[in-house]
């Protein structure tokens, strides 16, 4: 073998490693379990068509025009003096002109119809489950069983899913990329999701958002099932010993990294809302808990003086 060949060959190895890891690559996205992933993976397959309109041409001409006008072709026409061509002109803007008009004709109606706020419509009575964002855990309430699972849901298929999501942390992102959509988890706010599953499936959930040091340990698994095998998965949880009072969650709060599944059989009511006004004073112009109790000691303490001195002067 020439040594002229080593440096080509070696010019092959970054392609050959780029192609093995895209090998270990998981196309969840492409491959969903409910209509709004499904919609979510159409959306995303139109605009890459329509985008490559100009990209797919472009790259064609760059090589046609490179063969065309190489340096051995002097049968090419030569014309140094050339500035303008109205026909080109007309292409180069047109063309994506129309594709940009296109694409945001169809983003601006996905975009409201696949609003994640947006109940699904359905003949079937939505389920609710709650999320709560730890470090680095996910906490999910159910609260019509009255039970509470920490990175596990179970929903039966076929039926739309009411997704209320904070965080009693940092900011962290809810997603489960089979169903589609994600949103954002944050302290002392509520954000909703709307999402469907349309078989039996286990698929895997994550946080979409970088959170700390056990970030990469922050995932769940979401299962679908029939009605009848949800209903009895919930009267299974229901026989668990630990139950989700304060104790139990203010030492479930603490920072853990790769959490193990756990069951709760019940649950403190309005644990949810609890967690969510926890961080009530964080709002702009509301003042925090210790600043209220500091107001409330001083107007008790100057009614307390009013008193005296109302009192000294009788």
């Amino acid at each position: 073998m020439s040594k002229n060949r080593y440096p080509r060959l070696l010019g092959f190895l970054p392609l050959l490693g780029m192609m093995l890891m895209l090998g270990g690559c998981k196309w969840t996205l492409m491959d969903p379990k409910g209509q709004i992933g499904l919609d979510q993976r159409n959306l995303i397959i139109t605009a890459t068509l329509l985008m490559l309109l100009v990209v797919v041409p472009v790259i064609i001409m760059t090589f046609a025009f490179a063969w065309k006008y190489r340096a051995s072709n002097t049968s090419a026409t030569y014309a140094p003096k050339w500035s303008h061509s109205t026909k080109i002109e007309i292409a180069v803007w047109l063309v994506p002109i129309l594709i940009i008009i296109a694409l945001g004709y169809v983003t601006y109606k996905s975009t409201h119809a696949l609003d994640p706020y947006k109940p699904l419509e359905s003949d079937v009575k939505p389920i609710t489950i709650e999320v709560v964002a730890l470090d680095w855990k996910w906490l999910f309430i159910y609260p019509e069983q009255g039970i509470a699972t920490v990175n596990k849901i179970v929903f039966p298929a076929n039926t739309p899913i009411n997704f209320k999501v904070t965080s009693d942390s940092v900011m962290n992102s809810f997603f489960i990329p089979a169903l589609g959509g994600q949103i954002y988890a944050m302290a002392g706010m509520q954000t909703k999701l709307h999402l469907i599953a349309d078989r039996n499936a286990e698929m895997d959930g994550i946080s979409a958002n970088y959170s700390g040091a056990g970030f990469t340990g922050m995932k769940f698994k979401a299962i679908s099932t029939t009605q009848e095998d949800f209903d009895a998965w919930v009267s299974e949880v229901k026989k668990s010993p630990k139950q989700l009072d304060q104790a139990e969650y203010a030492a479930l709060a603490k920072p853990s990294q790769n959490n193990p599944v756990e069951l709760y059989s019940s649950v403190t009511p309005n644990q949810f809302q609890i967690i969510v006004d926890k961080y009530e004073g964080m709002k702009p112009g509301k003042p925090l808990k210790h600043e209220k109790k500091e107001k409330e000691v001083a107007a008790t303490e100057i009614d307390s003086s009013s008193h005296s001195a109302a009192g000294a002067e009788e």
